[in-house]
């Protein structure tokens, strides 16, 4: 028997069809629905507070997660360092957070498009002509904001101290 902050957890986590359900429901009651995407491999301060600002730009944030596979693609073999269930459950427990999807890909733009997001969120790095999925949610009548990272933050830099560490 799940325990009810389980099942709380594992109710963020769902499959693009459940995401959709949740969607549209959370528009029928006239919320606000962000989305921004990731690795999100070693939770840090500044994933925290990235997201935080992010879920603030409306009323329900949703999070698509890089499955290991893409990860693998993206960052390299020895990446990522949390698999995938364990980065989605790490994310789940933030009380920001609303819902979690993971895709396969190595771009969101295929979630992108079938959610349809009020507010698409990236990090300040990007310029917003070259965030995926951008052209998509402005033509939908949404919008595109970025956020400026915490300085001093990452995982790659976070793991490539405790590699200096160990040799």
């Amino acid at each position: 028997m799940r325990s009810d902050i389980e099942k709380t957890l594992l109710d963020k986590i769902c499959d693009l069809s459940a995401m959709r359900t949740h969607l549209a429901g959370w528009k029928r009651e006239g919320k606000k629905v962000v989305f921004t995407n990731g690795v999100f491999d070693l939770l840090h301060i500044g994933h925290i507070t990235y997201l935080a600002k992010a879920s603030e730009l409306g009323d329900k944030l949703i999070i698509g997660l890089n499955s290991d596979s893409s990860v693998k693609r993206i960052k390299g073999a020895d990446r990522p360092v949390n698999d995938q269930n364990s980065r989605a459950a790490l994310l789940a427990a933030l009380f920001f957070v609303d819902g979690i999807v993971l895709f396969e890909e190595d771009t969101p733009l295929e979630l992108i498009t079938a959610l349809l997001p009020d507010i698409l969120v990236k990090g300040a790095d990007y310029a917003i002509e070259n965030i995926v999925g951008a052209k998509e949610v402005i033509a939908n009548g949404g919008e595109v904001k970025t956020i400026d990272f915490v300085e001093g933050y990452s995982s790659t830099s976070i793991i490539n101290k405790i590699r200096k560490q160990i040799t």
